[in-house]
């Protein structure tokens, strides 16, 4: 996604028109949090892990708690709307404008997939809203407290939750029930955990998660364009006797 989203210009207009207000959150809130909460945490932490390995795991601690507050606070005031026009415009670029199609009005006669973008048709949600996934959040972190293995398997267990909501836009483009998204996500549970763990990495990045937010929505979208080839292809299957196109429009 990061890599997707420096090649694309496209994409920069949906950066610049957050940067700031981001900007100064994210510098805000993490240096709050190292000035008073950052000092009294590694004193507590020494208790149980040493004063070396204190240090280090009372910054993952703070980076954790930082990352949860600003992305709670950017996808309800900031970004989610700009993270679904990311996604979008990716799933359109990559050649999937039907998928999207079914979920917004689109302008196929102008040139950037971002100014082809018109009003959602459907409700347009590119993560939800989980109190479940804050409360388990706030549960594990005190397994920052475990010596050595304790961070990352709060790592783990957190991107376990949070890697298929990086795709509940996807969910709501195929139109899936419950039934069919728990079915969906049983077979890809390691590639999600991973990807939820990966963006989670990132979203400890002080003053860049508001970047890796958008670079994070791109490389879920291209994970999707992907898994389109991958289902077309299946479909078109000679043996199948089918034939998927998507609509051009």
């Amino acid at each position: 996604g990061i890599v997707y989203f420096a090649g694309h210009p496209f994409l920069y207009p949906l950066l610049r028109a957050r940067l700031l207000p981001s900007l100064l959150l994210s510098i805000f809130v993490f240096a709050t949090l190292f000035i008073w909460t950052y000092l009294p945490q590694v004193a507590f932490l020494a208790i149980f892990h040493g004063r070396r390995l204190a240090w280090i795991n009372g910054a993952f601690l703070v980076l954790g708690e930082g990352a949860a507050i600003t992305a709670l606070l950017f996808e309800a005031f900031f970004v989610d709307e700009t993270l679904v026009d990311v996604f979008d415009a990716t799933l359109i670029n990559e050649g999937c404008r039907g998928l999207v199609a079914t979920s917004r009005i689109l302008h196929p006669e102008v040139s950037s997939p971002i100014k082809e973008l018109g009003k959602p048709t459907t409700s347009a949600v590119y993560s939800p809203f989980s109190l479940r996934q804050i409360i388990e959040f706030i549960v594990f972190l005190p397994l920052n407290f475990i010596p050595v293995a304790g961070t990352p398997i709060f790592l783990i267990l957190t991107g376990y939750r949070a890697g298929p909501l990086h795709h509940w836009r996807y969910f709501r483009l195929m139109g899936f029930s419950k039934k069919e998204r728990n079915a969906y996500l049983a077979k890809r549970k390691m590639q999600y955990t991973w990807f939820g763990v990966v963006a989670l990495l990132l979203q400890l990045i002080p003053v860049l998660s508001m970047l890796f937010l958008l670079t994070t929505a791109a490389g879920s979208a291209l994970w999707v364009a992907r898994l389109e080839e991958k289902r077309r292809s299946t479909l078109s299957d000679p043996e199948t006797g089918a034939h998927y196109e998507d609509d051009p429009s």
